[in-house]
């Protein structure tokens, strides 16, 4: 039978004559709620759904009824309780609906499928024949389960009464720009605007109506901000700098545009607040920073749980920047890279941030974000896999000097003459490093960085901060092979 809020009195005879199976459970339930009802809302939500019945009997069928002084407060406490993440997470709205049989007070709920798995009391449960079974402990099963949840993907629903016309067609050619850059003869560089949704699986089928319509991957791509508000209003990026102000903050952006245009100031936001330290990457020089941003950004965009109304977050602190995001998560704790199993989230989006850049292949993020977090600050990046997904990007005392908006109000004359001060004194701090690292390479030009560092008691990042600055002021020059080269100074010329 179809499940549904709105069952007839003969339908639920005939669920309550068929007994119990694998979607339809009793539960005596006469003057409270069992205990056990939640593991079959669990179960029944991480399996098919199914039909929740209470005031039966479960072994003889029999109508027992529930106390109808009771009703109501049975109903008040089941609604609260799946509404409580504590207890069910992600929490759930269910309707639970009263019907009477020969004079008895029933109880049915029905639960529908869930499109991610549900946790009661930090357990997962799975329904089987024989019920209500944990599933927790069993790696096999509960990968199974997250496996057959992912074959749906929410960005994949399909929008058919909404047209073309409620996309932004210039950002869709901005994209087709940047990816036909990238690549000599892309295949998106003959393809007008609906072409290359198509062939980027962003115009889908709806199986249940076998109507074509533009999905919901489309319209956080490509979307109007109108369009993308009418769908998902809970949508929104928090983009925050605390650094003088710890209790609010300093600087803070709420983006709530279509992800290509968030990405772009998600990375200015970056750039605006964090130092700029070039290292080498091999032969060559790169920005660090802008490393670790594309991966972070595109992280909490491609791969957000977008079914969740949680706000993902983007901070930026005085030693740390740190992410948060909604997610499906396939285990607990803290990931390893070396162990670390990469799972496809919102497959479109992150097909679309591929093409043009945004992104490299499944699991190349966490792989960058450790190399360049090592080469930026000399730390360790630490990822935390839940309901909520987190980053943590250490800055250390070199990357972590951020400049922050300027003030210029009369009032704060006073307290911009103080961080005059400070920046004065962070210049003669800059300008007095340089000169002891000047002094060192002069008397001795075949030394490495790496030797510069372990004299000076700094990490290999911050001399390279400052070999950089002295190189781009043409003070500092490195002459011949990376390794066998040696330094030339041009102080004074």
């Amino acid at each position: 039978m179809q499940g549904g809020a709105f069952v007839t009195v003969d339908e639920l005879r005939e669920l309550i004559h068929s007994g119990e199976k694998t979607d339809v459970e009793f539960k005596k339930s006469e003057n409270g709620l069992n205990k056990d009802i939640y593991e079959s809302v669990c179960s029944f939500n991480n399996r098919n759904g199914g039909h929740l019945i209470l005031g039966i009997a479960d072994t003889t069928k029999e109508i027992v009824g529930v106390n109808p002084q009771k009703v109501d407060k049975m109903l008040k406490d089941f609604t609260t309780s799946v509404n409580n993440a504590n207890k069910i997470n992600p929490s759930m709205y269910l309707v639970p609906e009263v019907y009477e049989i020969d004079g008895k007070k029933i109880i049915y709920i029905w639960v529908p499928e869930g499109m991610q798995v549900r946790r009661l009391n930090g357990r997962i449960l799975d329904r089987t024949y024989e019920g209500d079974i944990d599933i927790t402990d069993n790696a096999e099963l509960v990968y199974k389960m997250y496996a057959r949840k992912q074959s749906t993907y929410f960005v994949n629903k399909v929008y058919s009464k909404l047209g073309m016309e409620f996309l932004d067609y210039d950002v869709i050619r901005r994209a087709k720009k940047m990816a036909v850059s990238r690549v000599d003869s892309h295949a998106w560089e003959n393809m007008n605007e609906e072409e290359i949704l198509r062939s980027s699986g962003l115009i889908l089928t709806d199986p249940d109506t076998g109507r074509e319509g533009i999905t919901l991957a489309a319209i956080l791509l490509f979307g109007k901000d109108s369009t993308i508000m009418s769908v998902l209003p809970q949508y929104k990026t928090d983009a925050i700098y605390r650094v003088k102000n710890m209790d609010r903050y300093d600087d803070r952006e709420v983006i709530i545009t279509n992800l290509i245009d968030s990405y772009r100031r998600l990375m200015d936001f970056g750039k605006k607040h964090l130092n700029d330290t070039f290292v080498l990457d091999g032969d060559q020089s790169v920005s660090a920073r802008d490393k670790i941003l594309r991966e972070v950004i595109s992280n909490i965009l491609a791969h957000r749980d977008y079914a969740n109304a949680y706000t993902a977050q983007f901070v930026i602190e005085k030693e740390r920047v740190f992410t948060k995001n909604s997610n499906l998560p396939h285990g607990h704790g803290e990931l390893q890279l070396n162990k670390f199993e990469p799972f496809p989230k919102n497959p479109p989006i992150s097909k679309v941030f591929r093409e043009i850049g945004y992104a490299d292949e499944l699991g190349s993020g966490m792989r960058n974000t450790y190399k360049y977090t090592k080469l930026y600050s000399g730390e360790t990046p630490l990822f935390i896999e839940g309901e909520v997904f987190e980053i943590l990007i250490p800055m250390g005392k070199v990357a972590g000097l951020q400049t922050g908006p300027k003030e210029n109000s009369k009032e704060n004359s006073k307290e911009n003459s103080k961080e005059n001060s400070k920046e004065n004194s962070k210049e003669n701090s800059n300008l007095e490093m340089g000169n002891i690292i000047i002094d060192i390479l002069q008397a001795e030009p075949e030394l490495s960085i790496e030797k510069v560092a372990k004299r000076l008691h700094v990490t290999n990042g911050t001399v390279r901060y400052y070999v950089e600055i002295l190189k781009r002021t043409g003070i500092l020059e490195h002459v011949g092979p990376t390794k066998k080269g040696k330094w030339v100074i041009r102080r004074g010329n």
